[in-house]
């Protein structure tokens, strides 16, 4: 079996202080792996796990509540500061109701009832039954917290990368958004000098395919899809149109053709693609005006592939790691696999490009792409 190597805080957080038994905070950067190594445990066990979120506004309050946070947790818990300065205990094991307890606890020891009404608690998986809570009792009655909780959703600011609405103790979310891993600086230029030159070399062949596409039937030139994004964030997606206008209405009566495992759809012989459609499918030319997603930041040039909502909304808790960056135009899987893989193999390889995201890695996948295209690799 091999070791796993654990990320170790400069300032010696992994074990307490003599004085006072306090554990320092971790940085952010070391809490956002020890949450993400959490989800890997809950993903492969099944179990749960649980994150409080606490807001403080000096460093004085801050190593004031940390002191009090630390001295209510286990020893299996970590605590530490999160990206935008706010302290979060993550606590393994422990659904929604063994959360309250936990905040109910600190609390008391702060003398500091508000407290339960500003933080956050959420809570992964989501659908977790919170009488499977890992604390194997059922919390007290905070209804009175809940409903300050449920006040503050409509309210509270979005921290940096958490949506409004997962928000609030009684309101469990998905960690997605905290977990996204922001885009590199290189990535971004890279996306926006690449981008630019892509769109004025490649402006005759979109205007010739925008041409086309008009003269092959009635319906519109661009083809628009809500899609997943960088921690589950929804956005459209643009292409040329390559079916027939009620094309989306007839998907449910082929659902029984499909030929991709999982919760992706795909047909070789789709019979709502048009004439010059799958001209366009099979030269990949129907993904160009996803350049733009690209200048707009909605997506980037390397990335996984983005899957529609209805799809993204049906994979498994593992295969939404793949959320956790902003998604591109290609990946290993459009050099590698497309139709010839299993879904779980797609998602795998977007696993392998998460891991080893790297300037050098971009620019070979974006190498390999021009000839995977041109030769039609795997393309239905």
């Amino acid at each position: 079996m091999s070791r796993v190597k654990m990320p170790v805080s400069r300032s010696f957080s992994l074990w307490p202080f003599r004085l006072g038994g306090f554990r320092g905070l971790h940085r952010p950067e070391v809490m956002i792996t020890f949450i993400d190594r959490e989800r890997n445990r809950a993903d492969r066990s099944g179990g749960c796990f649980s994150l409080v979120v606490f807001e403080a506004g000096s460093n004085v309050e801050r190593r004031r509540l940390g002191r009090m946070i630390s001295q209510r947790a286990r020893a299996t818990d970590e605590i530490g500061y999160l990206r935008d300065d706010s302290i979060g205990a993550l606590l393994p094991d422990t659904g929604m109701s063994g959360a309250k307890c936990f905040v109910e606890h600190v609390a008391e020891s702060a003398d500091d009832p508000t407290l339960a009404q500003t933080c956050q608690i959420f809570v992964y998986p989501e659908n977790w039954n919170d009488e499977r809570d890992g604390h194997g009792r059922r919390g007290p009655n905070l209804r009175l917290v809940e409903k300050a909780g449920e006040a503050a959703a409509e309210t509270a600011p979005a921290m940096d990368g958490l949506s409004a609405k997962a928000c609030c103790l009684g309101v469990p979310s998905a960690l997605e958004t905290m977990l996204a891993l922001p885009l590199p600086w290189w990535k971004r230029a890279l996306d926006l000098l690449a981008g630019s030159v892509a769109i004025v070399l490649l402006s005759p062949v979109m205007a010739g395919a925008a041409l086309a596409v008009k003269w092959s039937g009635p319906g519109p030139v661009l083809f628009k899809q809500q899609r997943s994004g960088l921690g589950g964030r929804v956005f459209t997606i643009y292409k040329f149109r390559t079916m027939i206008v009620n094309a989306e209405q007839k998907k449910t009566d082929l659902m029984h053709l499909n030929e991709q495992d999982g919760p992706a759809f795909k047909i070789k012989n789709d019979p709502r693609v048009t004439g010059i459609g799958r001209f366009l499918r099979h030269s990949s030319l129907d993904e160009l005006p996803q350049l733009f997603n690209v200048l707009k930041g909605d997506m980037t040039l390397v990335g996984p592939r983005p899957l529609p909502v209805a799809e993204a909304e049906k994979c498994r808790q593992w295969q939404r790691r793949r959320l956790s960056v902003t998604p591109g135009l290609t990946c290993i899987w459009q050099v590698k696999g497309r139709s010839k893989v299993s879904f779980d193999q797609w998602v795998r390889m977007d696993m392998q490009y998460i891991q080893r995201r790297a300037i050098t890695t971009d620019l070979k996948l974006l190498a390999f792409t021009v000839p995977a295209v041109v030769l039609r690799r795997g393309a239905h």
